[in-house]
Order: structure tokens, then C-alpha cells, then sequence
């Protein structure tokens, strides 16, 4: 049996315990970290990580190590005679040693980084996959589901894909407006969205939760709240989310006053709310509104306080928003609010 040398031994035990700390520390957060990886691609993308780690971790201390002993063993003495000391010009075995060392070094990194980048884009996929389409607006999501007829936003919710059932969810990504980014560093690597163009990506969750994520790519004064949520839910739990966003709006005769201010504001030109005259496609889709749990794309919780002054004024959470003061009366905004929270 051949023995593995010490040294191998040493890299392959750092790598692990790396491996080891990394996970324990983020395993129980929904911290958006890659370091604790949920799915088949972050989990082969935290795997490159720790490769290159341990690499240049290995460079890092020899480099460092020789450094420290020539320092050490030819560091200035009293007993040195004076003027400069002797000089040697040339080794060229020392020449190609540091010449094809780091060049076998970069080999290395670049057929082990582009095995990972083949690997995760040209993954087969199933029948049993869930397709979704990803439209990035400024400064929020939209999600459609076509074999299900479902259109939300900013809170995307799939499927777990563990144990017998493989249903891995992917995503075809692009813009209406500037370039965004599709990052859920837990589940995958981020992806751009561009628009009049098709990206794609895919995930597929091991264990149900929520999965934070954010736009990776500047895309104007509120780049940084325009966040992700991601729901993996058990089949039963995603089942019962399609069957309820299949249905139109509740239509609540004690908000009757509340509807009619909507559909004859400037709201119903933006907004779309299944089984009413509004159709609009440039703000989000307002059916079951109530179902989510952030307003703005995250940008705070989904409260009727929060809702109301969102109506009368997107600025106060959110400067920059595309979405225009509607300047309503006090009587209006709390009949318009009222009607959205039946919105479930």
C-alpha cells in the first residue's frame, strides 16, 4: 500500500477543518453567506472555494515560512566584515523552479474552476423540473410561472428537492429596464440579468426555509434594496402556495369604496390585480399582496402602516423608487389601504 505523504496529509486536514468550521458557523443563520451552502450548485461552488484556499493558503505559508528563515539566518551580525557581501548571479534550476511551480499552479486553478463552471451550466435537466422566469425591474422582482399561469413578486417560492423527490428549479433571467444580478449565495452563484437577452441558472434546495439573497450589479440609487427572498417549501406547502395564488382577488364587499378609489387612480395603470380592471404590468402584481411578508422588495416589513405610508409616500422607505407619490386624502389612503389587506 503506498503511504501519503505527511505534507498531503497536513493540506488535506486544514481544508477540512476549514470545511467543518465554515459550515457550523453558518449552518443555523440565513445569513446570505456561501459558506454554508443549501444546494447541488453552492455546494459545488463552496467545494472550488476551499481548493483554492487550501492552495494559496499552501503558498502562502511556504512563501511566507522562507521568507521568515532567510530573514533569520542572514539578518545583519556584528561580526560581518564590512562593504557588501558576496554576490551570485543566476540558478537556473531556481529560475525554472519559480517559473513552472506557479505556472503549473495557475493550471491547475483554471481546469479545476472551469470543470465546476461546465458542471453547473450544462447539468441535464429533468422532466420533474420547475421552470420560472425572472424579470429584474428597478428596484424589484418579478416571477412568473408558466405551466402554472402564477405571476409574483420579490418573494420567490420552490420547491425542496431532497431524497426521492428531484424537482430542481430553473430559472430563466432578464431585464426590462438596466442590468440586475440574481444572487442567492446559499443556493447558487449570481447571474446577470440583461435586458432583451436570456440567462439562466438553477437550484435546488436540500432542506425547506428561507434563503436571503440581493442584486450583486449596481443598477441605480436603490441597488441595495432591491433583496431576494427565496421560499423553499415541502411539495404539500408549495402545492397549497400555487393553488392559492391561482385564485383572483377576494372581493370583500366592506372594501367596495377602498376598490373603486384604486381602479379609478393612477394605480390600476401599473398594477395588476386578477379579477378587476387592473391590468397594469409596471409595477408588481398587487393579487395577493398580503401573502408576502416584505413590502418594496424587502425594503420593510408588510404592516398596514408600512402599507399606507408606502402609498402616500414611496421615499420614506425607499428614495429613489420608481413608484410616485399618489397624493391621496387621508379618507382615501385608508380606504385604499383597507382594500389591500383583503388582498391575501
Amino acid at each position: 500500500m503506498q503511504m501519503v505523504p505527511t505534507r498531503h496529509l497536513v493540506r488535506l486536514g486544514l481544508a477540512a477543518a476549514w470545511s467543518v468550521l465554515a459550515r457550523s458557523t453558518f449552518a443555523q443563520s440565513n445569513s446570505p453567506s456561501t459558506l454554508a451552502p443549501a444546494s447541488t450548485p453552492a455546494h459545488q461552488i463552496f467545494d472550488l472555494s476551499i481548493v483554492v484556499v487550501a492552495i494559496t493558503g499552501g503558498i502562502f505559508l511556504v512563501v511566507g515560512g522562507l521568507l521568515a528563515i532567510a530573514l533569520y539566518r542572514f539578518r545583519a551580525r556584528k561580526s560581518d566584515p564590512a562593504g557588501e557581501p558576496a554576490q551570485i548571479y543566476g540558478s537556473t534550476q531556481i529560475e525554472l523552479a519559480w517559473t513552472v511551480i506557479p505556472l503549473l499552479i495557475v493550471v491547475v486553478l483554471f481546469l479545476t474552476t472551469a470543470r465546476i463552471i461546465f458542471a453547473i451550466q450544462d447539468a441535464p435537466k429533468p422532466k420533474s423540473a420547475l421552470d420560472v422566469t425572472v424579470i429584474g425591474h428597478q428596484f424589484w422582482w418579478e416571477f412568473r410561472y408558466p405551466k402554472y399561469g402564477v405571476v409574483t413578486a420579490n418573494e420567490l417560492h420552490i420547491p425542496v428537492s431532497s431524497g426521492s423527490v428531484s424537482e430542481p428549479t430553473f430559472l430563466k433571467l432578464t431585464s426590462a429596464d438596466v442590468n440586475h444580478s440574481f444572487w442567492v449565495p446559499r443556493l447558487a452563484g449570481k447571474t446577470d440579468l440583461i435586458a432583451n437577452h436570456v440567462n439562466s441558472m438553477w437550484m435546488d434546495p436540500q432542506k425547506p426555509g428561507l434563503y436571503l439573497g440581493q442584486c450583486a450589479q449596481f443598477c441605480g440609487s436603490q441597488h441595495a434594496m432591491m433583496l431576494l427572498r427565496v421560499y423553499a417549501d415541502s411539495p404539500d406547502q408549495f402545492a397549497a402556495w400555487i393553488k392559492t395564488q391561482q385564485q383572483p382577488a377576494p372581493q370583500d364587499p366592506a372594501v367596495t369604496v377602498g376598490r373603486k378609489v384604486f381602479e379609478t387612480q393612477a394605480c390600476m395603470n401599473c398594477h395588476t390585480i386578477l379579477g378587476t380592471a387592473a391590468t397594469g404590468k409596471f409595477g408588481p402584481d398587487l393579487t395577493h399582496l398580503m401573502s408576502r411578508v416584505t413590502l418594496a422588495s424587502g425594503a420593510m416589513d408588510n404592516t398596514p402602516a408600512n402599507l399606507r405610508q408606502w402609498i402616500k409616500s414611496p421615499d420614506t422607505f425607499k428614495n429613489g423608487a420608481l413608484m410616485p407619490a399618489m397624493q391621496l386624502s387621508d379618507r382615501q389612503l385608508d380606504e385604499v389601504t383597507a382594500y389591500l389587506e383583503t388582498l391575501k
